[in-house]
């Protein structure tokens, strides 16, 4: 074989060689997903898991008492399933509630903590703290159990219907909702896929990871302070603590996924 004829030949095998070794790569998302898991046995949250607990049996507040009587849905002090259907409508606020509100009326109702006051606190400060430590424990006594957010009264489908417009509504600078990122399947962004929240299992992954351990923040964050960020991701006002708005949301994704499993607290990037 002459020299021209051997370089064509390994040039050939080179190029095949790169190309089934270019097909052998993991995906970007592949990539992440094992990112995760290697987080996933040490995931930082299990300190907020812990925290929550104590605060849990605690005496705090005026009232100097702690929140084992709390009622999120499954009977006073029963938190093991109570994530999974939230949010939901409780008689005693004539309102649908997710955690993060619920657990904001019983630290107003049964410690005397002001639940206006800590609506308006910012995230990662005083209550704000505590409060989604209480939400990581209370979230991590579901793991693993699926989605099953109650439809039965009127309010609750309202609050779906709502959370519905909202999810879709297109407005501020860049015309974005939150369907923008999170209507399709297949969309990326900073290298990662975007779930898809119209749909199940989809949803299973994006609100049944929440509340989670933000690594790139060194912080546990709830669903409340999710939406907040994705908010002013759209340039939108800041839609409140605890708001209908942000509660409708919740009722949207949360019956969109049910079935799937919840993960939270998750670890996320």
């Amino acid at each position: 074989m002459g020299v021209a004829a051997c370089l064509l030949a390994l040039t050939v095998a080179a190029l095949g060689l790169t190309s089934a070794s270019a097909q052998a790569q993991p995906s970007t998302a592949d990539g992440i997903a094992q990112y995760r898991a290697l987080l996933a046995d040490g995931n930082p949250a299990e300190l907020w898991e812990a925290k929550g607990e104590a605060l849990w049996a605690q005496p705090r507040g005026p009232k100097s008492a702690s929140l084992q009587a709390c009622d999120l849905g499954k009977g006073a002090g029963h938190i093991k399933g109570a994530f999974v259907e939230l949010p939901r409508y409780f008689a005693d606020t004539n309102r649908v509630q997710d955690l993060e509100s619920r657990l904001l009326t019983c630290m107003e109702t049964l410690q005397g903590i002001s639940a206006a006051e800590t609506a308006a606190t910012p995230f990662g400060r005083g209550e704000q703290v505590n409060l989604e430590a209480l939400v990581a424990y209370v979230s991590a006594a579901s793991r693993d159990m699926k989605f099953a957010l109650p439809q039965g009264r009127p309010e609750e489908r309202a609050m779906y219907e709502i959370g519905k417009r909202v999810f879709f509504y297109r407005a501020g600078p860049y015309d974005f909702a939150c369907a923008s990122c999170h209507g399709e399947t297949g969309k990326r962004i900073r290298l990662q896929d975007l779930p898809n929240l119209t749909m199940n299992p989809g949803d299973g992954n994006g609100f049944g990871g929440w509340p989670a351990y933000r690594v790139s923040s060194g912080e546990l964050w709830s669903m409340q302070r999710r939406l907040a960020d994705c908010y002013r991701q759209q340039r939108f006002p800041f839609p409140g603590f605890a708001s209908d708005a942000t509660i409708a949301l919740g009722v949207y994704m949360g019956v969109n996924s049910q079935g799937s499993a919840s993960a939270a607290p998750a670890i996320k990037r």
